[in-house]
């Protein structure tokens, strides 16, 4: 299959339709799975409680705004910075205990599946994007905000256990800064006219 046979595939608007609800029934049950964890957040942190289902629910509005012939590239940017982090994260996490524990269950398999969907869908649609490297610096805003309030305030996702917390802390930013250089290295430095 050709580059150019692909991007038409994923712009056909049937299977841009198929995406976006995907992707608002994936984030729906996100935010149903991070439930008790926001209930037991102070209500001024919960916008930063459930890190994939937010980062998937800005996905599923600019598939939205494709699909009404709208942009926003704003949204494009946090949408790919987010996806692609927090995708990560998760995968990174989940083998991390599964290495540790030596037990691999259904849940986290289905885990694994959705958060590596999450960073693989905004990489193939970098294509379509509008923003360029002169918005990043509101998505790196975004994410290490992030990462200082989950592990300043303890409201980072809820691990299995405690056992790993420290490397997850650490790594958290890093892979954040590794993101946001991989982005800049994938978007043109001004923003391209089509």
């Amino acid at each position: 299959m050709t580059w150019s046979l692909l991007k038409t595939m994923l712009m056909n608007r049937p299977f841009l339709w198929l995406l976006f609800v995907f992707n608002l029934l994936g984030s729906i049950y996100g935010f149903y799975w991070y439930g008790n964890q926001m209930a037991d957040t102070e209500w001024y942190w919960n916008l930063f409680v459930p890190d994939s289902p937010t980062s998937s629910t800005l996905f599923t509005i600019v598939v939205l705004l494709w699909l009404l012939g709208r942009r926003s590239r704003w949204l494009e940017m946090l949408s790919m910075v987010t996806n692609l982090k927090y995708g990560i994260w998760a995968c990174g996490v989940i083998i991390t205990y599964w290495n540790a524990n030596g037990i691999v269950d259904g849940t986290d398999l289905m885990l694994m599946l959705s958060h590596g969907a999450m960073a693989v869908e905004v990489v193939l649609y970098n294509f379509n994007y509008k923003f360029d490297r002169s918005v990043l610096w509101i998505g790196a805003c975004w994410l290490l905000f992030n990462d200082f309030v989950d592990y300043v305030y303890d409201i980072h996702p809820w691990l299995q256990d405690e056992r790993f917390t420290a490397y997850i802390q650490f790594w958290t930013p890093v892979l954040s800064l590794l993101v946001l250089v991989f982005v800049a290295v994938l978007r043109p430095a001004t923003a391209r006219s089509k």
